[in-house]
């Protein structure tokens, strides 16, 4: 397993200190981001949410090894992969508040975050597969958390991805929990990462709590995936919160996570700011700084948010079908009956 904090200084890396900073810069975004979220869903103003807190150095060390031509595939738990890679603040929100007609306010190269489990990794292969044909020069990476690699779209993914040589990098975030369920009841294998011996492609395992060590695993990756060599990655680290807001984690989980070691279940952003600080990169003005342009960033996203349109219910069903079918229109009807019904206080019976 590959790691930097505790084992190399800055200066032992290739990694300069203007890409450590800003590693760390992104870390404090997602962290901010994340609670304002959590705040925001337990007033109301979105439905659900998917707290990341404990896996940033995993999602910003792997979005900063991107090259700009890449792809990114997100799951549903990817906001700080997102928000490093430029994506809005407040296109992550305005999609928690179910806004499936919004604008973008952006054109890179990233797929939309997928809430079924694993379902985008065979969409990641052939989006690879398209990349090859028509003699591109990207990558694809692919990110799903433990828990996706017990669905059968993760064996038929890898399975194509090594028949075909396709330029994919497979990134599996291990915090250690598929909702409720811990790693050994998932699999026998040692680990996650020696799955990839069973379709011909490299596995490797990297500390996920560790942003420097992702850095450099995933850049390694994205150039081995370039000349077809997919690649599968194993991020170790700790989901700290709960798997939604609608979860309760002290059910079957110890708060004292004493079933892993401390390094991973230790808070990544307090150990990388440890770290930066110790090299002299760091100061007391320059993370005061990096989270107030956090907290104003945020304003700006949530004004936003706020300043579209609200969402109509019928719209999930617009873009499914060219013409809606009869099953699909019936469902359609149900809904917004259901929901006029909820609005006028009338009950639903």
């Amino acid at each position: 397993m590959y790691r930097v904090i505790d084992d190399h200084p800055l200066a032992a890396t290739d990694i300069d200190e203007e890409r450590a900073r800003a590693l760390y810069r992104d870390m404090v975004r997602a962290r901010r981001f994340d609670e304002r979220a959590i705040a925001l869903q337990r007033r109301g103003w979105m439905s659900g949410y998917p707290p990341f807190a404990g896996q940033e150095a995993s999602q910003v060390g792997a979005a900063h090894a991107m090259a700009e031509r890449d792809w990114l595939v997100p799951t549903y738990r990817q906001n700080a992969t997102q928000i490093a890679r430029g994506v809005p603040m407040s296109d992550l929100f305005r999609f928690r508040r179910g806004h499936p007609e919004f604008a973008s306010d952006h054109d890179l190269p990233t797929l939309p975050q997928t809430v079924p489990i694993a379902s985008q990794l065979p969409h990641a292969v052939g989006l690879g597969m398209a990349i090859d044909y028509r003699d591109d020069e990207g990558a694809v990476l692919c990110c799903f958390g433990d828990g996706a690699t017990s669905e059968g779209d993760f064996h038929e993914a890898l399975n194509f991805a090594g028949v075909f040589s396709t330029p994919t990098v497979f990134f599996c975030e291990n915090n250690g929990w598929a909702i409720s369920l811990p790693q050994e009841r998932q699999t026998a294998s040692d680990s996650i990462a020696i799955k990839a011996d069973a379709y011909g492609i490299t596995g490797t395992r990297v500390d996920g709590n560790d942003p420097l060590a992702v850095y450099a695993v995933v850049r390694e990756a994205l150039s081995k995936a370039r000349e077809g060599e997919p690649v599968l990655i194993e991020s170790l680290t700790y989901r700290r919160g709960a798997h939604t807001t609608s979860d309760d984690p002290s059910r079957y989980r110890s708060e004292d996570a004493a079933d892993l070691p401390e390094w991973r279940t230790a808070d990544p952003l307090e150990r990388y700011e440890t770290y930066l600080r110790e090299e002299g990169l760091l100061d007391g003005a320059f993370v005061e700084g990096v989270e107030a342009d956090a907290d104003e960033e945020l304003r700006g996203a949530v004004e936003r948010a706020e300043s579209g349109s609200e969402a109509r219910p019928e719209a999930v069903f617009d873009t499914v079908f060219k013409e809606v079918p009869p099953r699909l229109a019936r469902q359609r009807d149900w809904l917004l009956e259901h929901a006029r019904k909820h609005d006028s206080g009338r009950p639903d019976r």
